[in-house]
């Protein structure tokens, strides 16, 4: 953690519906007049995507497993090296993994490969990151000790594998069956290498589903906002006053003394408000400790090195 140039991670794999989070975060960024470096975990991957392939189809030759959940999938060092950087002078080294060809042909490169390593805005007032491993503790890397926020998206695992199938087919290009495989395959990882990151974020965001999702592989229609409630816990440092939230959060109540359940429709509102303090918070801090009374209207606001996510 670091009071002068903080973290602000969220950890979910895809179908977690982080774009919620970043969405209702670039609300507050542009409200705030905050100016955050964005970083996406997929830009430390190990290997580009036609290696990956070859790495997983060796793996699974040899009888092992290997995918982006696991640490030998990616450079949890530079990850690690990075937010330690960050948080002790406000700067680190970033790249992009460009996931579509929408994204490659900006860079005049393939989808499926990194650009470049490039030094970041120095001008920022805290790191973003969103990824797989924001809340990671494996063996001699602790990336969770650094993060002053970590956000779990979290939602049912019927419902997370449902989106994954949905976007990996629609936006990707991949059919139905090998997303499907694909599933089957990280499993292993998910539960071993993600899935105990939401125990130590601060605040989790959970879509639970009240229709059929019992065959997530079976071509049902994806559950909708309106078909789901948001299950948030909070972790004792991060506990709000619940009272404003149930009373302007229509539907919301709460389950545990630290477990609030709104309707799925109200994701953004929820998410928005819970965040605002804490953000505020941390940016007021760090401002008072850099010295800074004033933030020039035309610096800029919002997310600096955001390419096109989907």
């Amino acid at each position: 953690m670091s009071a002068e140039h903080p973290i602000v991670a969220i950890i979910g794999a895809s179908g977690a519906g982080s774009n919620a989070a970043i969405q209702a975060l670039e609300r507050i960024f542009y409200r705030e007049r905050i100016k955050a470096a964005y970083i996406d975990g997929s830009a430390f991957h190990l290997y580009d995507r036609k290696t990956m392939r070859e790495k997983v189809r060796q793996a699974q030759e040899n009888g092992r497993v290997l995918s982006h959940f696991s640490p030998e999938g990616n450079c949890l060092d530079k990850l690690e090296s990075l937010f330690a950087h960050y948080a002790a002078t406000g700067t680190g080294e970033y790249r992009h993994y460009l996931h579509t060809s929408e994204q490659a042909e900006c860079y005049q490169q393939e989808p499926g490969t990194f650009t470049p390593w490039a030094q970041m805005d120095p001008d920022t007032d805290l790191l973003l990151y969103r990824g797989l491993h924001g809340a990671a503790v494996i063996d001699d890397i602790n990336i969770a000790q650094y993060p002053d926020l970590s956000i779990g998206m979290a939602p049912n695992a019927n419902l997370e594998w449902m989106r994954k199938i949905q976007r990996d087919s629609s936006i990707r290009g991949y059919s139905r069956e090998e997303v499907r495989e694909s599933i089957l395959e990280r499993l292993h990882d998910y539960v071993h290498y993600i899935t105990p990151q939401f125990s130590r974020t601060h605040i989790n965001f959970q879509m639970i589903p009240v229709v059929d999702t019992a065959d997530p592989f079976g071509g049902e229609e994806v559950p909708t906002v309106q078909e789901c409630y948001l299950v948030m816990r909070f972790a004792k440092q991060f506990i709000p006053d619940f009272k404003p939230l149930l009373a302007d959060i229509p539907g919301a109540f709460m389950s545990r003394r630290n477990t609030l359940v709104a309707p799925g429709s109200k994701m953004g509102m929820a998410i928005e408000m819970i965040l605002m303090p804490i953000i505020h918070d941390l940016i007021a801090n760090s401002r008072a400790i850099r010295g800074i009374t004033d933030v020039s209207a035309d610096r800029g606001a919002g997310l600096s090195g955001l390419v096109g996510q989907d």
